[in-house]
């Protein structure tokens, strides 16, 4: 049901993920070559990254996207989780709720965090149910390049 992206996964990963960007889950688009640049990346090693492809009776049903890095606060490995796409026609199947739950268990790391737009209610409530809690952090960026 979930497995590492590979290469042949290259055109669904690039139109998924521009559709992720076009959805309400994100406040803004990004472009197109931030996403070949991350699929080249998740190509490339899993140092900093890695994906998954979530199927479902051998379909592509979507993709969640994991970015690394390690937290002395949490002590250890934390595990973003950056992305998580359903194609439509396989939304309310629970295939979000089965990844969480693998992430969960199967994927080392201390801590799993993410983060989503206030505005994306259903989706909260979702991830407060399988156990995640909300942090009263603001978090701030410099973006040193522009999309």
């Amino acid at each position: 049901m979930f497995r590492k992206i590979t290469e042949n996964d290259r055109e669904f990963y690039i139109s998924s993920a521009k559709e992720f960007y076009r959805s309400d889950a994100v406040d803004h688009q990004i472009p197109e070559d931030f996403i070949v640049k991350t699929f080249e990346e998740l190509m490339r090693a899993n140092t900093y990254a890695e994906a998954y492809i979530i199927e479902q009776e051998g379909k592509r049903a979507g993709y969640a996207l994991l970015a690394k890095s390690f937290s002395q606060e949490a002590g250890g490995m934390v595990l973003w989780l950056e992305e998580i796409f359903i194609l439509p026609e396989f939304r309310s199947c629970g295939l979000g709720v089965q990844f969480l739950k693998f992430l969960k268990e199967d994927v080392p790391a201390v801590r799993l965090r993410l983060e989503l737009c206030p505005s994306n209610t259903k989706a909260c409530e979702i991830y407060k149910r399988n156990g995640f809690q909300i942090l009263n952090y603001n978090q701030m960026i410099y973006d040193k390049q522009e999309p």
